[in-house]
């Protein structure tokens, strides 16, 4: 039985925030530039890949972005997902 839940605004965008920190996280860690990471999965600039990491324009990565990203970090996409806690992170 599915029942009805009202997802708020503040939510959604706290959920593409752990999916982008999640992502910076692990391209950091792999020691990949936000141009490689962008020029390998299709885009011609790091545009997109910066505005998503830095939270500007309500950008946000979609389905195929992460399937690639997943492929090109040799991650299981699930990683994006993980809960995390950005401030306590020492990766940065």
């Amino acid at each position: 039985m599915l029942l009805y839940k009202e997802f708020s605004k503040s939510e959604i965008e706290a959920f593409y925030r752990r999916i982008a920190y999640n992502v910076q996280r692990i391209r950091k860690l792999k020691k990949i530039t936000q141009l490689d990471l962008a020029l390998t999965i299709g885009h011609k600039s790091v545009s997109t890949i910066a505005k998503i990491e830095a939270g500007l324009e309500r950008k946000h990565y979609n389905i195929e972005h992460l399937y690639k990203i997943a492929t090109v970090l040799e991650v299981d996409i699930c990683e994006f997902f993980k809960p995390c806690s950005p401030q306590n992170n020492d990766q940065h």
